[in-house]
């Protein structure tokens, strides 16, 4: 049975307006300004390394086989950089395909969980868009958004359609292979408890347990034949100590603390609460919405599927996330797409259920809209403040001279918030959206300046490029690699022996360094000093470091350095 034309274009029309709206909204706040370190820029410098070295198996990082992460990213950019040219844009452009395929999937997923409910398809999609932390991180060049497509698109396996109620099984195992091979293990993680708790929320496997698991445990192997089929000769390829960091060490000191590994891993140790903590955060705007709060807390049996579904998703993963050692807030992503799922679920139950409740004003968008016109008045009176030196700070100082045009936007989002009627959740996600967009705008006019690194990278790209070598005090994140095209390693040193053993093999070299505050030494022999967040970054002749380091004065500099103040400007001192 095929779809009639009619069909195709409804479900082509149930994709607007919110799919352009995020769109054009995720383009302009991605190229607002240039890759974020350190995860953009990171992400990039593997990609780059791979590129130009040609290691198409093993991701590489500073000249070493790089085994935090699987290839499967670096693979999609490679495919554009062969099309298009080696450059950030087609990186950037691959995130927001990979944004707007999530919302497409969580619209498909809701509609086969609720098919007596049309509203639920075209709701869930409103409330993925809007949530202010999905949308921010999904502007970084990273895994995690790429990650939670396939977590999505296995998940939409498992759902049941007017034609067929059992899974797609082979479906489901490549994406959970494709999910593998995007960032390893932890994509098990994201779809294990929709499949193991099947008979809580699915008929078809409740009347057929044995096919369920049988067929569920086949998919779940292709997937994980799909990724030894990389690891292994991935493995021989990169080296003993790298098959070990991949197969073993990089999985295990995240998740049970003690594991001992031969070089630091990003294991990111917080308490077991602390995504609790951080819940706010990742499901803003809806945290101050308290229909939300009042839907959830009703919710009673008897539960439907898709509701089901949604707390098999999202309750087990939160609590196994928890208990794992290692957390980030980006971590979860998949299931912020599930905790919007159950969202719309409960709303549209209560609306069925309970429709005083549903509509009654107090539980309206108006302590959002309150809020939202605090801050237009904190953005409106913070020129006077700063000014009146009643506030002062990174943040405050820089934000002043353009506050009162922001100010504007939150107090029309707040008078949005504020009306009541019909449409009050399409109306909260655009002024989510809107708000996120005129905030990541505001952090481009005003801050973004700490966080270019194209002076940094220029430079030492021009270095090597004459053939001199490049030094790096404490861990180098290959931040500079991408921008500044750089093809050989840079050297990490911690103490001043390492200093001076570097300039006197490469006394033409550079040594780039991280200090928290500036001193006169730099001012007066540093070749560039830029900002970077609340500290500098300072590249210094290796040689007349290496003298200040070890109590000498070196030779007096041809010319003054670069220095480029916090907004962007350079001059030669500072202002």
């Amino acid at each position: 049975m095929t779809l009639s034309p009619y069909s195709r274009s409804e479900h082509l029309r149930s994709l607007w307006p919110w799919l352009p709206l995020w769109t054009l909204v995720a383009l302009l706040a991605i190229f607002a300004h240039g890759p974020m370190p350190l995860y953009s820029t990171r992400t990039l410098a593997v990609a780059w390394e791979m590129w130009h070295g040609h290691y198409w198996l093993v991701p590489h990082i500073n000249g070493a086989p790089y085994s935090e992460k699987a290839p499967l990213l670096f693979w999609l950019i490679h495919a554009g950089w062969f099309v298009f040219g080696v450059s950030d844009v087609w990186p950037r452009v691959l995130e927001v395909i990979f944004g707007g395929t999530e919302l497409v999937l969580i619209s498909l997923i809701a509609r086969r969980l609720f098919p007596n409910r049309a509203w639920m398809a075209k709701a869930a999609p409103w409330t993925l868009l809007a949530l202010g932390y999905n949308f921010l991180f999904g502007l970084q060049i990273m895994y995690d958004v790429l990650l939670a497509v396939w977590a999505l698109a296995a998940l939409l396996c498992l759902t049941p359609t007017a034609r067929r109620e059992e899974p797609r099984w082979w479906l489901f195992g490549l994406c959970i292979g494709f999910g593998l091979l995007t960032k390893g293990p932890v994509m098990l993680l994201h779809v294990a408890f929709p499949w193991l708790l099947g008979p809580f929320w699915s008929g078809f496997a409740r009347t057929n347990r044995a096919r369920w698991y049988g067929r569920g445990v086949l998919a779940v192997l292709l997937g994980l034949a799909m990724l030894v089929a990389w690891a292994v000769p991935a493995g021989f390829a990169g080296g003993p100590a790298y098959m070990h960091r991949l197969l073993f060490s990089q999985t295990a000191a995240r998740v049970i603390h003690g594991v001992q590994t031969a070089e630091p891993l990003q294991s990111h140790a917080r308490p077991v609460l602390w995504y609790v903590l951080m819940l706010p955060a990742l499901l803003f705007p809806f945290f101050g919405w308290p229909r939300a709060w009042v839907a959830l807390a009703t919710l009673r049996r008897p539960l439907e599927p898709g509701v089901r579904f949604a707390l098999a998703w999202v309750l087990p993963t939160f609590l196994v996330f928890s208990l794992v050692r290692g957390k980030q807030m980006y971590y979860l992503l998949p299931e912020l797409a599930g905790a919007m799922l159950l969202l719309t679920a409960a709303i549209a139950v209560l609306r069925e259920r309970r429709p005083r409740l549903a509509n009654t004003g107090w539980l309206g968008t108006w302590p959002l809209g309150v809020g939202s016109l605090a801050f237009a008045l904190l953005l409106f009176v913070l020129p006077n403040l700063v000014a009146g030196n009643h506030l002062h700070g990174e943040w405050p100082d820089a934000c002043a001279p353009y506050s009162r045009y922001f100010a504007v936007v939150f107090l029309l989002l707040g008078l949005l918030l504020l009306l009541r009627g019909r449409g009050e959740l399409r109306r909260l996600a655009v002024a989510g959206l809107v708000g996120t967009l005129a905030l990541n705008t505001l952090f481009t006019l005003t801050m973004w300046p700490r966080y270019e690194l194209r002076p940094t990278a220029q430079l030492l790209g021009e270095t090597e490029q004459a053939g001199h070598a490049i030094g790096y005090i404490g861990n180098y994140e290959g931040e500079f690699h991408f921008q500044g095209r750089l093809t050989q390693p840079v050297q990490e040193m911690n103490n001043t022996p390492q200093i001076a053993a570097f300039a006197e093999a490469h006394p033409d070299g550079v040594i780039v360094e991280h200090p928290e505050k500036l001193d006169a030494q730099a001012l007066r022999y540093a070749l560039l000093i830029q900002p970077f967040r609340s500290s500098w970054i300072v590249v210094w002749p290796a040689a007349a470091l290496a003298d200040l380091r070890g109590g000498a004065n070196p030779p007096e500099p041809l010319q003054p350095p670069q220095i480029y103040s916090a907004d962007g400007t350079r001059s030669h001192s500072l202002p």
